[in-house]
Parts: structure tokens; C-alpha cells; sequence
């Protein structure tokens, strides 16, 4: 059975899917910005995706009232909503790190480094769209859900070459090895909830079979 026929019930159903593909779609958006941002170093760029995480803030509420409206199956709703929720944090990590950004001088290896951690976390959000219209259509989500676990595990590969290049710096005060410390921190934690969305997606596709 494809599921869009299963959630596509009625008008509430067909919103809700439409808002997180929306939500996904705005996510990757918000993650190309922060890519291009960084490569470019572009400062004004780099604040707009703090306006993206509210637009959001808006379709996460959309969705989680239309949800509570009525929409979709009980048993299906919980694994909807923290999907959803999961989506919204990532989005919350992604303007932490933009904050970040826009106080910090970078050491031109870990600019380097977080640059390819930022590709990175574009081409995993990318994968999560996939993913999420494998699920819609029915389709077996194995290959999708190995291919964002192979995306993390270079993040994470990656974060270890910072951290070993992190303990190395000077820093002149406190503050300025914490916003770096939480930049690098906020930075590499997108692609660990990413692969947990990806999980409920899988959760919602056995769920149904």
C-alpha cells in the first residue's frame, strides 16, 4: 500500500504533508545559506537563517495544530509529531551555530573543516527529503536510511580532526574557546538529529506494513 493513500484521509491529511514537505524543503534551504555563507564568509547571509528557523517555528505549529485538529490516525500521530519536533530542533541547532558564526574568527584549518561539515550536513538534509518521499510512496527505506548513518559517521570523523586541532589553539579568553567550542558543538550535532528523524520515518513506514 503506498502511504500517501493511507494518509491522504481527507483535507487535514493532505495539509499536514504538504507543511512538512515544506518544512523539509525550508530546512535544506536554511542549510545551503549556511554552506554558501561560509564558503563566501558572508555575514548578511549568514543572519537571514535566523529568519528561516521562524518561518520554521511557524510551520511546525501549523502542523502540530492541524495534527491536534484531527489529522491522521492515533497510533500514527506520535512518531508524526517527534519527526516533526526533530525537524524544529534542527533547525534551532543550525541558528545557534549562525549566531556563533557571525562572533567568531576561525583558524583557517577548522573553517576549512567545518566548511566540509556544513556540505555535509546540506547533502544529509537532502537525503532526509528523500527519504520522507520513499516513505509517502511506499517504498523500501533501507538504502535511504543507510545512506544518511554513512553521512553522519563522516561527521563525526570529521568532528574528531577538530577537536584534535581545537586543543592545539589559543584562545584569549573564556568566551571566546566557548562560542567556538559551542559553534563546533551545534555545528556537528545536526547530522546525529537528522539521522534520528530519519529513524522515526522508518518507524511510521513498519508501522504500516
Amino acid at each position: 500500500m503506498l502511504l500517501k493513500h493511507l494518509f491522504a484521509l481527507g483535507k487535514k491529511e493532505d495539509l499536514v504533508i504538504t507543511k512538512i514537505r515544506s518544512q523539509i524543503d525550508l530546512l535544506c534551504s536554511a542549510c545551503g545559506s549556511f554552506r554558501d555563507s561560509m564558503k563566501t564568509r558572508d555575514a548578511t547571509r549568514m543572519a537571514r537563517i535566523i529568519e528561516m528557523e521562524r518561518d520554521g517555528d511557524v510551520l511546525k505549529r501549523e502542523i502540530f495544530s492541524t495534527i491536534y485538529a484531527g489529522a491522521f490516525l492515533p497510533y500514527l500521530r506520535p512518531d508524526l509529531f517527534r519527526f516533526v519536533h526533530i525537524v524544529d530542533d534542527v533547525f534551532d541547532l543550525l541558528e545557534d551555530a549562525a549566531f556563533h558564526y557571525l562572533d567568531l574568527s576561525l583558524d583557517q584549518d577548522i573553517e576549512f573543516d567545518c566548511t566540509r561539515v556544513a556540505e555535509l550536513n546540506l547533502r544529509i538534509c537532502e537525503m532526509l527529503s528523500i527519504t520522507f518521499q520513499a516513505m509517502l510512496k511506499g517504498d523500501h527505506l533501507r538504502d535511504k536510511i543507510l545512506a544518511v548513518r554513512i553521512y553522519e559517521k563522516k561527521i563525526d570523523d570529521i568532528k574528531f580532526e577538530i577537536t584534535k586541532k581545537m586543543r592545539k589553539l589559543e584562545v584569549k579568553s573564556f568566551w571566546e574557546g566557548t562560542i567556538l567550542s559551542d559553534f563546533i558543538s551545534r555545528l556537528t550535532s545536526i547530522s546525529d538529529l537528522i539521522e534520528d528523524a530519519s529513524d522515526h520515518l522508518q518507524i511510521i513506514s513498519a508501522s504500516i506494513r
